[in-house]
């Protein structure tokens, strides 16, 4: 009997990570990325909780991960002359971690590590530079999947797995709806960018500053030198359409877009003029706004999503562990349920549920407190932070009964007979 055969879209982090779960239930796999490479470049994140159990369920992913961590030890909070005012380092407890991971990585080195378990895999085929243009059910219990760019031939998949993030253009085509049909904005977006100057002289600790208007930014270490900047957006959260500004940008192309960013930031003291000139001058430059993706089910026939595509976990520190986690059990349960990937989708959907609906909980005061409007709401959130600060291990306890995501595992995922 051949193997089943699934279509997997989205090269980040959810899709290789589908792809290595799903190759070790029985399946081959084609695995299409719409960029001509891995993307590189991209903002630190972080694995916490079931994340870190799927993570090490992997051979050699861990210490794969500590080699590639981001090797910032500490974030300072610091006002508009630069002094800081709160440090925070990590809880040096995977199982009660704060804003700090313990596992903090850049993206793309987190998706270049998925890429290396999975390229060699004779039942993982990698194609890049395509994209799904459109997606049919069969009452057979195929989906045929016509291609864009003419690189694959237009086919039957047994599965499609929809890993292409949160704006998913592949989920709009699988569930016949928008883009923006299952998005929740949460009026927030954030830029992102390596920069060749090291504005943090030296030291492994970031950086931290917030300005008037819910304008914050963000410096860390960059091990290939240099520093990762984030500029992140915290728009008044009693708007309607508060980003819309920020995507008509995006749809305008790259150079509007980074001129909204370079306009967005103006003004806002401390070095961040000169880093936001560095930012958006960098070859990988990007944006993106942050939102939470709700689906009234994760699949639809033999169409299914896994990661910030199904279930974009917002401002909770929850997106990276889901990806991780989602794609585990996917090609868990259809392996448990091997020969019935009907059934196997429902027992995906039955386990998942919970863990998204725990993970997808905002914390209270978030995302305001990240980065307030007012001088006094900046005033009251730093002296919060230093409070807290005073206390960094307790932080960390107490913040895990404010967001699940910064406590340990306790979402008890079943073991699996996988295929050696």
């Amino acid at each position: 009997m051949s193997k089943p055969h699934a279509l997997v879209v989205g090269a980040s982090i959810a899709g290789p990570m589908t792809a290595y779960w799903l190759a070790r239930a029985g399946f081959r796999i084609t695995i299409i990325e719409r960029f001509p490479t891995l993307r590189p470049g991209g903002q630190n994140i972080d694995i916490r909780t079931s994340g870190v159990t799927v993570m090490r369920k992997i051979p050699g992913m861990e210490p794969s991960v500590r080699a590639k961590t981001t090797t910032q030890d500490a974030i300072q909070f610091v006002n508009a002359k630069g002094k800081p005012y709160a440090t925070m380092k990590p809880t040096g407890d995977p199982s009660q971690q704060n804003l700090l991971s313990e596992y903090e990585i850049f993206r793309d080195d987190l998706s270049g590590i998925m890429y290396d378990l999975t390229k060699d895999n004779p039942n993982v085929h990698y194609v890049f530079g395509e994209q799904v243009s459109a997606i049919q059910q069969k009452d057979k219990g195929k989906v045929s999947v016509e291609f864009q760019e003419g690189k694959l031939p237009s086919g039957e998949y047994d599965l499609v797995v929809a890993c292409d993030g949160a704006t998913s253009r592949t989920r709009a085509l699988g569930l016949d709806s928008t883009v923006r049909t299952h998005m929740h904005p949460m009026n927030m977006w954030a830029a992102y960018a390596p920069v060749p100057t090291d504005y943090l002289a030296g030291s492994k600790t970031g950086t931290m500053y917030t300005a008037l208007g819910g304008r914050a930014m963000g410096l860390g270490p960059d091990p290939a030198g240099g520093n990762r900047v984030c500029a992140l957006a915290v728009l008044p959260q009693n708007e309607a359409d508060a980003t819309l500004g920020f995507r008509t940008a995006q749809k305008e192309g790259d150079e509007a877009l980074r001129k909204h960013v370079r306009q967005h930031f103006a003004g806002t003291g401390w070095k961040t003029a000169e880093v936001i000139e560095a930012m958006t001058a960098s070859p990988d430059f990007y944006a993106s706004e942050w939102a939470q993706v709700k689906l009234p089910s994760l699949s639809h026939g033999r169409f299914t999503l896994v990661g910030d595509a199904g279930y974009a976990a917002g401002p909770t520190g929850g997106g990276t562990t889901l990806a991780m986690t989602g794609g585990y059990v996917l090609a868990g349960e259809l392996l448990r349920h091997a020969g019935d990937i009907d059934a196997g989708l429902r027992a995906y959907e039955e386990r998942m549920r919970p863990i998204i609906d725990d993970m997808q909980k905002i914390p209270p005061g978030i995302p305001t407190a990240i980065a307030p409007q007012t001088w006094w709401g900046i005033a009251i959130r730093d002296a919060f932070l230093v409070a807290v600060t005073w206390g960094n291990a307790a932080f960390g306890w107490v913040l895990k009964y404010f967001a699940p995501s910064f406590g340990g595992d306790g979402y008890n995922l079943p073991e699996y007979d996988w295929v050696e």
